[in-house]
């Protein structure tokens, strides 16, 4: 994945870095949210957040990166497309719990479904990425 240089970033178009703030703002704000609210994902929002930051603003994604509590998570992902074996059980775990949850208060086998065929498949990929560095 080759990596933008500071001098790179700075010369987008105003508009254009504006709106990779926003939407890197935007995504931090809702990974927040979804790291106190468990019904809300929280790493996608902060691989974008970062992916955002990194076009936009070098400055912002090193903070990002460097958090003491996401920034391992998000190097590790960057750097080998790895999912820590604890954020996998937790991953797993949650969306085992909604399918049920939901299959229970729904109802409707076309509807539990549905979503368990999605979240079977999301648990595929999240169980097929790499632990830790290759």
């Amino acid at each position: 994945m080759a990596r933008r240089d500071e001098t790179e970033t700075t010369t987008l178009p105003r508009p254009q870095r504006l709106a990779l703030l926003a939407l890197g703002y935007l995504c931090l704000a809702l990974a927040v949210i979804g790291a106190v609210l468990p019904v809300m994902p929280t790493t996608i929002f902060l691989l974008i957040a970062a992916w955002a930051f990194g076009r936009a603003s070098p400055t912002l994604q090193a903070k990002l990166l460097n958090h003491p509590r996401f920034g391992p998570g998000l190097r590790a992902w960057r750097a080998h497309g790895a999912i820590s074996l604890r954020a996998k059980r937790a991953a797993l775990s949650v969306m085992a719990v909604s399918w049920i949850v939901m299959t229970l208060a729904l109802r409707s086998w076309l509807a539990s479904g549905i979503a368990g065929a999605c979240m079977l498949a999301v648990g595929i990929y999240i169980g097929t990425r790499p632990s830790g560095p290759s």
